[in-house]
């Protein structure tokens, strides 16, 4: 199994629709010349952008958190450049692109290390053989103090491993319960 480059990131992306919409390079400033959270392509991976849904975790019910059977009343719905993610607490919001799973790839996400050095965690779990969607994010803030999210702009990295044999069954082939997700998406059972 081998990381893959840009190179292939940017073939991928222009001839197969592996990442919608692509960024080629790696974008720092918007167009006013004011500095981004990057995003695009890197040597060996792709920063991903977050979009402006956001689906912020509070527990004002008193509900216990219950992957079987979540009550999606826990969450205020946020639409906005920024999310104000509270103490100790947790967002969902979707990556602004939408990714296409090769066959022989395996796709793993790790947080930028912007937000990672402020206490911020981005977690994602593997984005498995011909999956595809936008991808959901969780924001988990750490820290005792309100954190912010930033809509627009980079937060987290795509890394795409090739394997040295095609997988006998795919996320399609098994019809996951989360392929061609749009939107914040909250668990399903």
């Amino acid at each position: 199994m081998s990381i893959k480059s840009d190179h292939w990131i940017r073939r991928m992306a222009e001839q197969h629709d592996l990442i919608s919409p692509f960024e080629p390079g790696q974008v720092k400033t918007n167009a006013a010349g004011e500095r981004l959270i990057s995003y695009g392509t890197s040597s060996y991976g792709y920063d991903v952008r977050c979009a402006d849904e956001f689906k912020i975790f509070h527990n004002i019910n008193s509900a216990v958190v219950d992957p079987k059977n979540f009550d999606s009343q826990s969450f205020v719905d946020v639409k906005s450049d920024v999310c104000i993610i509270p103490p100790n607490s947790f967002c969902l919001a979707r990556t602004v692109e939408y990714l296409k799973i090769p066959r022989d790839i395996l796709t793993i996400c790790l947080g930028k290390s912007t937000y990672a050095r402020c206490g911020i965690i981005v977690n994602v779990t593997p984005l498995e053989p011909e999956w595809e969607g936008h991808v959901t994010l969780e924001f988990s803030n750490t820290t005792p103090l309100p954190a912010k999210i930033y809509a627009g702009e980079g937060v987290a990295q795509f890394l795409f491993f090739q394997s040295d044999e095609v997988c006998a069954v795919s996320y399609k082939d098994r019809a996951g319960k989360y392929q061609g997700q749009r939107g914040v998406t909250l668990p399903k059972t």
